[in-house]
């Protein structure tokens, strides 16, 4: 047996979550793998896995395990990196996440530039709304919006975003703008999957010394799955919608939508750059956060800008 290998595998299962997706990753058949995972614990004299029809989890020894080799993995993929000059010059594979609509928004114009940049990087983006974990999936660095609380990760503060209140001005006129929150009864309103339940809205309440969240029932006049369709039908004047300021301002700018309710926005919600903290950065890295940073801090002030916060 190549404990080596053997040992590849193993991580390989462990970080896919299964013997097919790790076949698929490491371009082995699976029944390979499975070979590989079976002599390696063999030798071992443990069980690494738990194994169903359905499902395959680490055991306990299979988790102190997995720590270790990992720890040796990435350092050999790190010294293969330093030999190969990842670390003298911008080049290889870098794989980023973002949520989904700032990625598509935001995120990937931006990278789209630093390619033209940098001939020699690849770049691959997870666009997705689930947090990943980067370390465990190998990802680069990740946008995140949303407090971070305690984490291992490095974090460059990009800016921040809001939840705000739209109409168009052709219902604003036929239906008149809302004052506070109680008229929001009078008023039609459009709900999507992503801000929870449909008619319920959060807005904040602004006091003196704090901010308070309201649940605030609303009459919805449709729904939708995602933002960007809630937004068409508010841009077709069919009713109120929520959305996050990035979201939105396009729309502003372009005077197809108009804020509302303004003092109930939100509280800021921070958006970062974050990536796992560790000894060496490999210059195709810090390339992609030197060359991201500032132009998505620029990107989310002119988002705070068109919203009317400067």
């Amino acid at each position: 047996m190549d404990r080596f290998d053997a040992i590849t595998a193993f991580v390989a299962v462990a970080r896919a979550g299964g013997f097919s997706a790790a076949g698929r990753t490491l371009g082995t058949p699976v029944a390979n793998v499975s070979r590989k995972v079976a002599l390696l614990e063999d030798a071992l004299g443990v069980r690494l896995f738990v194994r169903t029809t359905r499902h395959v989890a680490l055991t306990e020894a299979g988790k102190r395990y997995f720590e270790a080799c990992s720890r040796v993995i990435d350092a050999l993929r790190d010294a293969d990196e330093e030999v190969t000059g990842e670390y003298r010059q911008p080049k290889g594979d870098l794989v980023v996440t973002a949520p989904l609509g700032f990625g598509q928004q935001h995120l990937q114009p931006v990278v789209h530039e630093f390619l033209r940049a940098y001939p020699q990087v690849n770049v691959h983006l997870q666009l997705s709304d689930r947090v990943v974990a980067l370390v465990d999936e190998h990802v680069d660095c990740a946008v995140r919006i949303g407090n971070l609380g305690d984490s291992s990760l490095v974090a460059r503060e990009l800016g921040a975003v809001r939840v705000v209140v739209c109409a168009s001005p052709d219902y604003l006129a036929a239906r008149g703008t809302p004052p506070d929150l109680a008229a929001l009864a009078d008023h039609d309103c459009i709900s999507w999957t992503g801000l929870g339940p449909h008619r319920v809205w959060t807005l904040t309440v602004r006091r003196a010394d704090r901010c308070t969240d309201a649940q605030v029932p609303v009459r919805v006049r449709t729904s939708t799955t995602t933002p960007e369709s809630a937004l068409q039908a508010a841009i077709a004047g069919l009713g109120l919608v929520q959305a996050t300021s990035y979201q939105v301002a396009p729309h502003v700018a372009a005077g197809r939508l108009v804020p509302v309710l303004t003092a109930h926005d939100s509280e800021p919600y921070p958006v970062t750059l974050v990536y796992p903290g560790k000894r060496l950065i490999p210059l195709k890295l810090r390339a992609l956060l030197d060359f991201a940073s500032p132009r998505l801090v620029q990107r989310l002030a002119d988002v705070e800008a068109v919203m009317g916060r400067r």
